[in-house]
């Protein structure tokens, strides 16, 4: 498995955890950056990992910014990327087995360190459940084709 990652400013510190915890489960990690804490545009990153991911270079992405959501409106302009923000693990299973996103994003100033990482772990490690989930996904594919 290849995961990409990004962060603006506000989760840089977050995405660096993020990677370190990833290298330690000798999960492949591909960084768009940002690579400090100086006051960067998120939307340059989710464009970077949304791409990776369509493009099937990298399975996976993960970005981090203060809240999640900027980059969860960024990345979710793109077809094909479902990302979502999330905050407990209940709802990191759920996105993953009824959702089938593709990208996390997580909130540095909003969520800690520890509870942030057995995120990511619960999110990665779940599945998708396909059935019924798979016609609700085939309605959303319609949404971003125009069809309504």
């Amino acid at each position: 498995m290849k995961i990409a990652i990004g962060c603006d400013h506000g989760g840089f510190r977050l995405k660096n955890a993020i990677k370190e915890y990833l290298a330690g489960k000798n999960i492949e990690v591909e960084d768009f950056g940002t690579n400090n804490a100086q006051s960067v545009n998120y939307p340059e990153y989710a464009i970077k990992v949304s791409k990776s991911v369509i493009s099937k270079e990298c399975d996976l992405g993960i970005l981090c910014c203060g809240t999640g959501i900027g980059m969860s409106i960024a990345a979710n302009k793109f077809k094909g990327i479902r990302a979502a923000v999330v905050g407990d693990t209940f709802s990191a299973k759920a996105t993953r087995e009824h959702n089938n996103t593709n990208i996390l994003c997580l909130g540095e100033r909003v969520t800690g360190e520890g509870l942030a990482l057995d995120i990511v772990d619960t999110w990665i490690n779940a599945e998708f459940q396909g059935g019924r989930h798979s016609e609700r996904l085939a309605l959303v594919e319609k949404i971003e084709q125009g069809e309504f």
